[in-house]
């Protein structure tokens, strides 16, 4: 795990493999949690790029914001593999996302880095600010399992139990910030994304 000031508990980027063996197919995710062909969209806390590189396929415009430069470094060269020239890279903290943002996006993504956000009414106040009228607020989490019922590749994988979250818990770490749950999606086999609209 990094010891980056500011770093979220339990975020740490997986050992080589196991991601594809569990995401094998992260272009589905993206389409089952709403993300569409022309969109502008912020890959929050995007580690070292396993979603940012399928979503510069299908959005018009993505901005990977990672605190870990080394994660940040990680996600432009998976990037820069596609051949894709629509991705801004900003090392920096996501509370500071609707500083570093240019303008109003239609979707912010977080995917397995909600569950250790210290201060999610801060971060949920600061997604809402860059979110365009009827954008979304898309977190991809672990279920609400013990670490030991989900294993990938024949190990325990995941946060700690104790900090993994429900969908109601979720939702209720961002009714502060004025974010609504709108829908819930199971992502198969031990995720579901929780979409959220500002209310």
């Amino acid at each position: 795990m990094s010891d980056l000031p500011g770093f979220f508990q339990g975020t740490e980027m997986p050992t080589a493999g196991w991601w594809p063996a569990l995401w094998p197919d992260p272009a589905g995710v993206l389409a089952a949690i709403g993300i569409a062909r022309g969109m502008d969209v912020v890959d929050l806390c995007c580690g070292d790029g396993w979603f940012t590189a399928p979503l510069t396929a299908i959005a018009r415009h993505v901005v990977a914001i990672d605190l870990d430069p080394a994660f940040l470094e990680a996600a432009r060269r998976r990037v820069m593999a596609t051949g894709a020239i629509n991705c801004t890279f900003i090392a920096d903290d996501a509370y500071k996302l609707a500083e570093r943002v240019p303008g109003p996006v239609d979707y912010v993504l977080m995917a397995n880095a909600f569950h250790g956000v210290p201060e999610p009414v801060r971060l949920g106040r600061a997604v809402a600010r860059v979110l365009k009228p009827g954008g979304r607020f898309g977190i991809v989490n672990w279920h609400k399992r013990p670490r030991d019922e989900t294993p990938v590749k024949g190990e325990p994988r995941g946060p700690r139990t104790e900090l993994r979250l429900s969908p109601d818990e979720t939702a209720a770490r961002l009714a502060p910030a004025g974010l609504r749950l709108a829908t819930i999606v199971e992502l198969p086999p031990y995720h579901y994304g929780a979409i959220f609209a500002a209310a």
